[in-house]
């Protein structure tokens, strides 16, 4: 299963889902349906956004873990 890991990256830079959604340019609850690992794609160009808003890699947003 893929693991979403935009809320542990978000804490660490210390930013609110209002603030990454404003800066990303999607609506809060889509960006909480990524965050919740609800979402069943995602784009590289939303992916590219996320990376750039939080200052890292998209290895750090996603990661695989055995169920």
């Amino acid at each position: 299963m893929i693991v979403v890991n935009i809320d542990v990256m978000m804490a660490r830079r210390k930013m609110s889902l209002t603030e990454l959604s404003e800066k990303v340019g999607i609506t809060m609850a889509n960006l909480s349906i990524l965050k919740t690992g609800k979402a069943k794609a995602v784009r590289f160009e939303t992916l590219e956004k996320l990376c750039r808003a939080l200052n890292c890699q998209p290895g750090d947003l996603l990661e695989y873990a055995e169920e």
